[in-house]
């Protein structure tokens, strides 16, 4: 049963094992996520046009919000659910699972259908001002958001309620298989289905192909273990308890908005690079997406930990919830610190990959990509502290961190730090704001533990 197995893994597994168990499926995926996004650029690289790469860079934030809209519903349910098991509420688990799904389901076709009609200004927002770009943007988001869009959310959500019961390698494998299918379908659609000059339209086909097959193998498996898992998509009247849709709200709405953020502060950076350049605009659009690997490994770290804190500290299990905290905090300093070296010792030859006709794209690639790693390890506990507020319902201090990271700080940096040192004083922005919201989450969690603590102590007085 879900409990049973959730109970083995989050209650009764030891603090480390349950870490690398949670853990280890989801940074892999996260991984084989990251090579295919990769994959898009290299191949689409390999057509030797700044135009097409910028094309799909600058889309980048609109199909992001679909990783929004998902974490919304996703990272919302996957705590509560986590909760729910831990205190031993399964239909309130059941209850918020289906909830996600169909919330998740109604805004993704509202946010398709605005995308659709305010297709031109909303490519202009994000950057693609130039006509040879904004065409190819078009067709690009048309293809990813607008018609691919529900797929694309839907995939990471229903991964999120796989891993809120601990079944992190089922979640894993699915996201990873989309991936993998992806990196076959680009270049089959690419060079060999499609005409020569057709490189965006066909990485768009295989990006929104290959999440509709993943949704499909979540949803083929969802029915195969309908009788052992508290994941229901079926909807009953009265379900829907206000408890339960603010629940999954309040817990997922810091997710949703540091996706949100992340957007449109890369639209900012992006917007703000467009007047240095097509060559700067692709150098940083590569370098953001070499630099993406340390975030979704830590990502994945923490993704794949939240049940666990969640569920511990619903169970009040407080000694084993701050034990796994540590152990997930320490693994993804040390991947982003790893992340951090290759970056700065490699810059040349990892952009180099991707832009393989050189010029001064590549050269802004490298200096570029050398900035932003700077913040990967602050950036790591930041993630992990931010991921830790969501699990046990501190969504204020969740959402506080968020918008530190994302909007507060980084935004007002890029103009000032744009006059006092051009071009690069715009991406430098990012890894100043990543140790200041580091050292501002430390704090946040030290009130937190004050506040655990004195609870104890209540509770061993009665």
């Amino acid at each position: 049963m879900a409990e049973r197995n959730s109970d083995r893994i989050f209650r009764d597994m030891p603090a480390a094992q349950a870490v690398a168990r949670l853990a280890v499926p989801t940074v892999l995926g996260q991984i084989i996520l990251v090579i295919y996004n990769m994959a898009d650029t290299f191949f689409i690289g390999m057509a030797g046009s700044d135009v097409k790469i910028t094309a799909v860079t600058v889309c980048m934030p609109a199909f992001m919000f679909l990783s929004a809209v998902s974490n919304l519903f996703g990272v919302g349910a996957e705590a509560v659910i986590s909760r729910s098991l831990g205190s031993g509420h399964r239909n309130r688990a059941m209850a918020a699972s289906s909830f996600a799904f169909w919330g998740c389901i109604t805004v993704t076709l509202l946010y398709s259908l605005g995308a659709r009609l305010l297709l031109d200004p909303y490519i202009n927002i994000l950057g693609g001002r130039n006509p040879a770009v904004h065409s190819y943007a078009c067709t690009y988001l048309l293809i990813t958001v607008v018609f691919g869009g529900v797929a694309a959310s839907m995939n990471a959500l229903l991964a999120a309620l796989f891993r809120a019961e601990g079944r992190s390698l089922t979640a894993s494998v699915g996201v990873a298989a989309g991936g993998l299918l992806n990196i076959v379908l680009d270049p089959l659609f690419m060079f060999v289905l499609l005409p020569e000059g057709n490189e965006v339209t066909g990485a768009a086909l295989a990006t929104a192909l290959s999440n509709f097959i993943s949704v499909v193998y979540f949803l083929i498996l969802l029915r195969s273990i309908r009788n052992h898992t508290v994941i229901s998509l079926g909807i009953r009247s009265g379900q829907y308890s206000w408890s339960v849709i603010r629940s999954v709200l309040s817990a997922g709405f810091p997710a949703c908005m540091m996706t949100l953020l992340e957007n449109i502060s890369y639209a900012v950076l992006d917007n703000l690079m467009a007047d240095c350049g097509t060559q700067a605009q692709a150098g940083l659009g590569v370098a953001k997406k070499v630099n993406m690997l340390a975030h979704c490994m830590v990502r994945g770290v923490t993704q794949g930990v939240l049940p666990l804190l969640a569920y511990n500290f619903a169970a009040r299990n407080y000694e084993r919830m701050r034990s796994a905290l540590k152990t997930s905090m320490l693994t993804s300093v040390v991947l982003a610190s790893l992340c951090l070296t290759a970056n700065m010792i490699f810059a040349r030859q990892l952009i180099g990959i991707f832009i393989n006709h050189g010029g001064d794209s590549l050269y802004f690639g490298a200096r570029f990509l050398r900035i932003l790693c700077v913040g990967g390890p602050f950036s790591a506990c930041a993630y992990a502290l931010i991921s830790f507020f969501q699990a046990v319902g501190r969504g204020s201090d969740s959402f506080l961190l968020v918008i530190l990271r994302k909007g507060i700080l980084d935004i007002p940096l890029m103009f000032v730090f744009r006059h006092r040192i051009p071009l690069y004083g715009i991406v430098l922005a990012t890894p100043v704001t990543d140790v200041l919201c580091c050292f501002t989450a430390v704090l946040l969690y030290l009130h937190f533990l004050r506040s655990v603590q004195r609870k104890e102590l209540i509770i061993e007085d009665n």
